[in-house]
């Protein structure tokens, strides 16, 4: 892989309904990547995960409740959910995605394939 070769870029959004971008970082190490997602009032039942050939899209629904007999007066976030989508490096191993989701944070971890992976060779004394 180059420098400049990303191991997970953001796609253009093919879908016509309208959707939030969720604030990402992706952070590259020699084992692979792992992607943060900032998802605040998703519920983990509403979080939709898919990794279809290099594509992997993150997907999830805003779940806001009002107390009942209260209406909101004022919203700042006036789209139903989040969608991102990313194409993904042949160099990692996408059917190894290891995903965990906590307090409105989903933690991707996406190791390189093995051939990809950096390795230490032996010199032998001759």
């Amino acid at each position: 892989m180059s420098e400049n070769t990303p191991v997970a870029k953001p796609e253009e959004n093919k879908h016509n309904e309208a959707a939030l971008l969720p604030p990402t970082d992706v952070i590259e190490d020699a084992g692979g990547i792992t992607l943060y997602a900032d998802l605040p009032g998703v519920p983990k039942d509403k979080l939709h995960l898919q990794v279809e050939a290099d594509t992997l899209t993150i997907e999830g629904e805003v779940s806001l409740d009002l107390p009942e007999g209260m209406e909101s007066s004022h919203a700042e976030v006036g789209l139903p959910g989040y969608r991102r989508m990313f194409t993904l490096s042949r160099e990692l191993d996408a059917g190894k995605v290891n995903a965990e989701f906590k307090h409105g944070v989903l933690k991707l971890r996406i190791p390189k394939l093995e051939h990809a992976q950096p390795r230490r060779i032996e010199i032998q004394v001759g």
